[in-house]
């Protein structure tokens, strides 16, 4: 009876969650449009997908993905892990913390590998570009910007230092970015730092955070556990917008190597 209730429960608020979306849908459509909706039924099974799924999804986020992310947090940054069994351990030592900046580069990488809304926009992209961006290679670069910024939002907690500083480092080597990127991958780059903060990732990213502060000798949770979202959302940035200077700089070269073959008769 508890699953149940719990399903049901779940179920309400996601209702709740899409109801407005269907509703704005169907007023822009009737109202401002003064056009039927096409393929009525087609949508209105794909809308019950949608809940029925977000349910079971958000469900399985609570009971399971969760818990095992602040717990792995919790027994990698144990301190009997850490030094040893019994050992007195009152200040974190950064260097200490390996596999809490490995197990969050990999589980960053893993999250955004499987994010519905990255897969999305990665396929709309292949579209719209003919297939010059690659669904894959664009799911991958956004995947290893997640994991860098993880890792990097993970030493940040244990090391204690201040969060502002990352976050203004991170953009402005973003603004440095823009200047020299291509312009058809900017706008790509800033929205695949948006996608990368939705359903899977930060319920996930969010327990390592906290799970980490909790464990952390000196860390607060309320101040230390919340931050690494943000590295989630700016790095990925960064890492596209240098997939795209490099592709540029890539393809320039190898034109440049081209014409000189050309331009010396071979």
């Amino acid at each position: 009876m508890h699953i149940f209730s719990d399903f049901f429960a779940v179920l309400l608020a996601t209702l709740g969650d899409v109801a407005p979306i269907v509703f704005m849908i169907v007023f822009f459509q009737s109202v401002v449009l003064k056009r039927s909706i096409p393929r009525l039924k087609s949508v209105l099974i794909g809308v019950v997908h949608v809940i029925l799924g977000l349910t079971l999804f958000l469900i399985g986020l609570e009971k399971a993905l969760f818990p095992v992310g602040e717990a792995m947090a919790r027994q990698l940054s144990n301190p009997d892990f850490i030094v040893g069994i019994g050992v007195e351990y009152l200040t974190a030592d950064w260097k200490e913390y390996g596999w809490i900046y490995f197990f969050g580069a990999a589980i960053g990488f893993a999250t955004t590998i499987a994010e519905p809304s990255l897969m999305a926009v990665a396929y709309k992209a292949n579209e719209v570009s003919a297939g010059t961006i690659d669904t894959w290679g664009l799911r991958i670069v956004v995947a290893i910007g997640v994991a860098i910024g993880i890792a990097l939002g993970c030493f940040r907690i244990v090391s204690g230092t201040p969060l502002y500083l990352y976050i203004l480092g991170g953009y402005l080597v973003v603004v440095i970015q823009t200047f020299y990127a291509p312009k058809k991958i900017i706008a790509l780059a800033y929205d695949s730092g948006g996608v990368t903060t939705s359903t899977v990732t930060v319920p996930i990213v969010a327990a390592l955070g906290l799970g980490l502060a909790k464990t952390v000798p000196g860390r607060d949770p309320a101040l230390d556990g919340f931050g690494l979202i943000a590295f989630a959302s700016l790095f990925p940035i960064i890492s596209v917008l240098a997939y795209g200077q490099f592709t540029d700089w890539y393809a320039k070269n190898r034109n440049r190597s081209t014409e000189e073959e050309k331009h010396n008769g071979f």
